[in-house]
């Protein structure tokens, strides 16, 4: 099993800045892609981005610019940098590991962005 844990969550004014972490661990092999979901009260859990092995990232349209993601040398952990957030923001950030086409979650982290 892969154990993933996300961190960095809190509460900002908007305009300002967060920055989350993940971290996995257990059998780890091979990592593939690392990516954040967010989840708003109401909502369906959306994509926010994605880094690969080979570092090529992906970005929702809704926080490209704003966002960044990236992944450390050993490639076991994620960040996310959150700049210029917004009150939309605000959700449950998870973090996810892909190996061997398995989706790992993290339990999430809350991010709240007032107004």
């Amino acid at each position: 099993q892969v154990q993933v844990v996300e961190s960095g969550g809190g509460l900002v004014q908007a305009g300002g800045s967060l920055r989350l972490s993940c971290k996995a661990s257990g059998r780890i092999f091979m990592l593939n892609a690392m990516d954040w979901y967010r989840q708003a009260p109401g909502t369906e859990r959306e994509f926010i981005a994605r880094i690969t092995n080979g570092d090529t990232t992906t970005y929702a349209d809704s926080v490209a610019g704003r966002f960044t993601i990236s992944r450390d040398g050993p490639k076991d952990s994620v960040y996310l940098e959150m700049n210029s957030l917004k009150p939309e923001d605000t959700g449950v950030y998870y973090c996810g590991v892909w190996q061997y086409a398995v989706h790992y979650w993290g339990q999430g982290t809350q991010v709240t962005v007032s107004s």
